[in-house]
Order: structure tokens, then C-alpha cells, then sequence
């Protein structure tokens, strides 16, 4: 399924293959130095700073390909990062959705004990894996609980890595099953909006982003 997706994003639109095939090349040489730096370099501490800027290139590299900046998209990514950074200050405040837990130094510039950042992590998720699930034979509904999976599926392979270069921490160094459980709420209406949302739902660079940090993540989770 995911070959067949793939062939068909790079296959769409031929003008506009240069530059995706830039920002594919830049997304796995950044990619790759960050995996090598992480864990082979003898200097993590290094390349954990570089995180927030990781995280913003790759953000500027997937919506420079984005076409349709339209009301409609425009409201769905404001709506996806003020919903995933509120859910995340209800969770470190309250201990609710999620479970107990708290935020470290990696990301960055804090509000209300939150990265900045992190509002913008939730859409690049949710747009990534939309992207992906939007391909599929399903109705709105059940493209929204695959994309949803999706997300679940990426922070399973984030949580352990997350901890070990203090992305965040938990209570009792214990990751809650909450937090899978609220994941997935929280994910699941955030991709109803996309399926439902009236703005152009393909990106060639969408489905290799959500991959790429999928495999990154999982290479760290067995090397750490």
C-alpha cells in the first residue's frame, strides 16, 4: 500500500518534481546527520539543540509543497496547532488526556510550560498522515481513524526516544497507556477537520516526511 502511494506522489505533476526531489534530498541528509550526531558522534547533547531547527526546516520543506493556501487551510492549520498545544498545556497542567508528565529543554522556547513549538509538531502530524490516509478507498470517517492510527503508531516509537534526549519526561518513568488513548482522541478530531476542511489534500512531500521521522525514530528506539 505505502509503495503504491509513494510511486504515485512522485509520478503526479512533473513540473513540480525538482524541487520536491530538493526538499526529499535535504529532508534525509538533515535527517541523517541528526541520527549520526544522536548517536555516534560522542556529542548529543549538540545535536539535541539543533532540534527545534530540525523541526522548523522540515515544516518550511513539507508546506512549501502544499498547494491551495486557501481560507479553508489556512483555518485547519491555525485550528491544528492551537488545539495540539492546548491539549498539551491541559495535559502537563492537569495530568489529563495524556498522563503525568512534563516538558525538558530540547524544544525549546516554552509558554505556559509548553514548547512554542510543539502546536506546530501536532499539524505537521496530522497533516503528514492525512496526507497518507486521504489515498485510501474510505469514507471521511475512516480516513480519520487511519490517520489517527498513524499518529499513535509514530508516538510509540517517539516516547522512549523522547525521554532518553529529554524532549519530556514522566511521572515514574512510566509511559501511561493515557497517553496512546488520548493521542488518538485528540488526533481523531483534528483529522476529521482535515477530511471534512474544503482545501487541496495532496503533497508529494506528505506520506516521505511522516516515514522518514517514523524510521529515524525507530532506528534511535533500538540503538539508544
Amino acid at each position: 500500500m505505502i509503495k503504491t502511494i509513494l510511486q504515485h506522489e512522485v509520478s503526479d505533476r512533473p513540473a513540480r518534481n525538482v524541487w520536491f526531489w530538493v526538499a526529499l534530498f535535504v529532508l534525509l541528509i538533515f535527517h541523517a546527520v541528526g541520527f549520526w550526531g544522536l548517536i555516534y558522534s560522542g556529542r548529543p547533547m549538540y545535536f539535541q539543540e539543533l532540534t527545534p531547527l530540525n523541526l522548523l526546516l522540515t515544516n518550511i520543506l513539507l508546506f512549501s509543497l502544499h498547494r491551495g493556501w486557501n481560507a479553508s487551510f489556512i483555518v485547519f492549520a491555525v485550528v491544528a496547532v492551537i488545539v495540539g498545544f492546548m491539549a498539551e498545556v491541559v495535559g502537563v497542567h492537569t495530568g489529563l488526556l495524556f498522563g503525568s508528565y512534563s516538558y525538558g529543554a530540547t524544544l525549546g522556547l516554552k509558554l505556559w510550560q509548553v514548547p512554542l513549538l510543539i502546536g506546530l509538531n501536532w499539524l505537521m502530524l496530522v497533516y503528514t498522515t492525512g496526507t497518507i490516509a486521504n489515498r485510501l478507498p474510505l469514507n471521511k470517517w475512516l480516513k480519520a481513524g487511519v490517520g489517527a492510527s498513524l499518529m499513535v503508531l509514530f508516538d510509540l516509537f517517539l516516547e522512549p526516544v523522547a525521554v532518553v534526549f529529554d524532549f519530556w519526561s514522566w511521572t515514574g518513568n512510566q509511559i501511561p497507556l493515557s497517553n496512546f488513548i488520548g493521542w488518538f482522541i485528540v488526533a481523531f478530531l483534528l483529522h476529521l477537520h482535515y477530511q471534512f476542511a474544503h482545501f487541496t489534500k495532496h503533497n508529494q512531500l506528505g506520506p516521505f516526511v511522516y516515514l522518514v521521522q517514523l524510521f529515524f525514530f525507530i532506528g534511535l528506539y533500538l540503538l539508544i
